[in-house]
């Protein structure tokens, strides 16, 4: 059997990336920057012993997720013949390879596209090794999962997509123009599963706490202004809390609100949206829709850590998965920004913790794309959204047919 020319590329692109991130994180290739699986070795690996005496990390404020999360940290224990960060590797490549395969399946069914399949291929290398040292890969395949099971399963949808939530929230998402039976599977499930966790494990709702308490954190679209300020006699200082390189000092607290202020705009602008569309969808509206949300949400948070943009990739492969979605412009764009961000962490993370001219251009380089792919996608997504008629619409009337003789 010969395998098609493109899908030999495809493949063949998708092996080599995957055989480069896996010398990266197993040290064989050393990039320069920070350890990008230092991560995996001492906070992971810490959480999961924790974990292991039937409690959830209590008294580390760096615990900011579901509690299902719990179970992506617990994982490399199913490769007992393994370290635990080499578990965990190995692990993250599954998820990896689980996602191409289902793009590559999609890709063969009528309507669909190959061009999913090389948006995952060439987007995850674009991040460097980051890609395999976060379990946000995990979280990206049960979303990717979702999304494309979700045109012919709904209740599937809404299933991973409670699962999603409860292993990093922003799966939530995904249910932005979900059918109904999706949404009401999704609360059943979520519901269910919280209370197991609740059940289970004291601290399963400690992340909300720690997570309500983060700044703003140096890589986000907020930062900016601060990235501006301290060269203009801002008595402000760059400091690691709750996880992250955030800014603390003076306006901190405003800037933090103001972006809180625009995700619920974002949210707003896509309440409305949702309103506006009464039609029947397009193929890939869910995904779209999808890709939009976490896109917005994403640009606006107080916090943009690299791996955030793999959930961009994904939710942008889903949607190129499909001939004609109008989200082609925004996936470019995330791509590039994908690139950026490998620049700016690790590459060159010193320069955008010391904020000097090199720092602050790759972050309004990267943020801008990210600000850019957002507009157009909001701007794709609602024109791509059929106008609601109502019963007495003008166009109804020219085009209703007489009624037949009573």
């Amino acid at each position: 059997m010969t395998i098609p020319r493109r899908t030999l590329a495809v493949v063949t692109t998708w092996a080599a990336t995957r055989y480069l991130l896996l010398l990266c994180v197993f040290g064989v290739l050393v990039l320069p920057g920070p350890d990008v699986t230092s991560d995996v070795h001492v906070i992971y690996q810490g959480w999961s012993q924790v974990l292991g005496t039937g409690t959830y990390p209590l008294d580390d404020v760096t615990w900011q997720y579901p509690p299902l999360a719990a179970l992506a940290i617990l994982s490399p224990a199913a490769l007992p013949f393994l370290d635990y960060a080499s578990a965990f590797f190995v692990l993250a490549f599954l998820a990896d390879l689980l996602v191409f395969a289902l793009l590559m399946y999609a890709a063969g069914r009528p309507g669909k596209s190959r061009s999913g399949a090389w948006v995952w291929a060439l987007g995850v290398p674009l991040l460097g090794p980051t890609a395999y040292a976060r379990y946000d890969l995990m979280v990206t395949a049960v979303a990717v999962a979702a999304l494309l099971a979700g045109a012919r399963h709904p209740r599937l949808l809404g299933a991973l997509a409670a699962v999603g939530t409860l292993l990093k929230v922003w799966p939530v998402l995904l249910l932005v123009r979900a059918p109904r039976r999706a949404l009401t599977t999704a609360a059943a499930c979520a519901a269910g599963l919280l209370v197991a966790c609740v059940a289970a494990a004291p601290g399963a709702l400690a992340f909300l706490t720690f997570q309500r308490e983060r700044g703003t954190e140096v890589e986000s679209l907020g930062a900016l202004v601060f990235q501006a300020a301290r060269h203009f006699g801002w008595r402000g200082r760059v400091q690691l809390n709750y996880g992250s390189v955030e800014f603390l000092g003076p306006y901190v607290p405003l800037v933090s609100a103001l972006a809180m202020a625009l995700s619920v705009l974002a949210f707003g602008w896509l309440v409305l949206w949702r309103v506006r569309f009464r039609g029947s969808p397009r193929p890939s509206t869910v995904a779209d829709a999808a890709f939009t949300a976490v896109l917005l949400f994403t640009t606006t948070s107080r916090v943009i850590s690299p791996q955030y943009l793999l959930w961009l990739v994904g939710l942008a492969a889903v949607c190129l998965a499909f001939r004609r979605s109008p989200m082609v412009r925004p996936a470019q764009l995330v791509l590039v920004a994908t690139g950026v961000t490998f620049l700016e962490f690790p590459l060159w993370f010193s320069h955008v913790v010391a904020g000097d001219w090199l720092g602050v251009l790759l972050l309004v380089v990267r943020n801008g794309l990210l600000v850019a792919a957002s507009l157009l996608a909001c701007r794709q997504l609602w024109r791509s959204t059929p106008r609601p008629r109502g019963p007495l619409a003008p166009s109804t009337a020219r085009t209703a047919e007489p009624s037949p003789a009573r």
